[in-house]
Protein backbone atom coordinates (compact mmCIF):
# COMPACT_ATOMS: atom_id res chain seq x y z
CA UNK A 1 0.00 0.00 0.00
CA UNK A 2 1.39 3.35 -0.98
CA UNK A 3 0.86 6.33 1.61
CA UNK A 4 0.32 10.15 0.91
CA UNK A 5 0.77 13.11 2.19
CA UNK A 6 -2.58 14.09 4.16
CA UNK A 7 -4.44 10.90 3.72
CA UNK A 8 -6.40 9.58 6.85
CA UNK A 9 -5.13 6.67 9.06
CA UNK A 10 -6.06 4.66 12.00
CA UNK A 11 -3.33 2.80 14.23
CA UNK A 12 -5.32 -0.70 13.90
CA UNK A 13 -2.67 -2.70 15.45
CA UNK A 14 0.61 -2.94 16.99
CA UNK A 15 3.55 -3.21 14.58
CA UNK A 16 4.62 -7.01 13.81
CA UNK A 17 8.35 -5.72 14.85
CA UNK A 18 8.16 -6.87 19.32
CA UNK A 19 10.40 -4.46 20.17
CA UNK A 20 7.89 -1.34 19.04
CA UNK A 21 5.21 -3.28 21.35
CA UNK A 22 5.06 -1.56 24.72
CA UNK A 23 5.37 1.44 22.30
CA UNK A 24 2.13 1.06 20.15
CA UNK A 25 0.55 -0.12 22.82
CA UNK A 26 -0.80 3.13 23.51
CA UNK A 27 -1.61 4.11 20.55
CA UNK A 28 -4.06 1.31 18.93
CA UNK A 29 -7.45 2.46 17.76
CA UNK A 30 -6.33 6.08 17.41
CA UNK A 31 -6.91 8.12 14.38
CA UNK A 32 -4.61 10.50 12.77
CA UNK A 33 -2.83 12.16 8.94
CA UNK A 34 -0.32 10.98 7.32
CA UNK A 35 2.63 13.82 7.59
CA UNK A 36 5.52 12.61 6.00
CA UNK A 37 5.27 9.00 4.01
CA UNK A 38 8.48 7.32 2.90
CA UNK A 39 7.73 6.92 -0.50
CA UNK A 40 11.27 5.97 -1.40
CA UNK A 41 11.29 2.69 0.68
CA UNK A 42 7.51 2.24 1.48
CA UNK A 43 7.57 -1.17 3.04
CA UNK A 44 6.05 -2.71 6.21
CA UNK A 45 9.24 -1.86 8.19
CA UNK A 46 9.90 1.49 7.49
CA UNK A 47 8.54 4.40 9.64
CA UNK A 48 6.05 6.99 8.77
CA UNK A 49 5.23 10.70 10.48
CA UNK A 50 1.99 10.60 11.39
CA UNK A 51 -0.24 13.49 13.34
CA UNK A 52 -2.44 11.38 15.68
CA UNK A 53 -5.17 13.24 16.86
CA UNK A 54 -4.65 14.59 20.83
CA UNK A 55 -1.24 12.64 20.87
CA UNK A 56 1.19 14.91 18.91
CA UNK A 57 3.38 13.54 15.90
CA UNK A 58 4.99 10.27 16.22
CA UNK A 59 6.78 7.99 13.33
CA UNK A 60 5.17 4.38 13.35
CA UNK A 61 5.87 1.14 11.48
CA UNK A 62 3.64 1.28 8.47
CA UNK A 63 2.18 -2.52 9.13
CA UNK A 64 0.39 -0.43 12.16
CA UNK A 65 -1.61 1.34 9.47
CA UNK A 66 -4.72 1.41 8.13
CA UNK A 67 -6.35 4.17 5.48
CA UNK A 68 -9.82 5.02 6.30
CA UNK A 69 -12.64 6.89 4.88
CA UNK A 70 -13.86 10.75 5.58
Amino acid sequence: MVFQRGQKVKVYQPSTDESWRPYMDRFVGLHGIITDPDTTINDPDALMEVSLDKKGTHRLPQDCLRLIDD
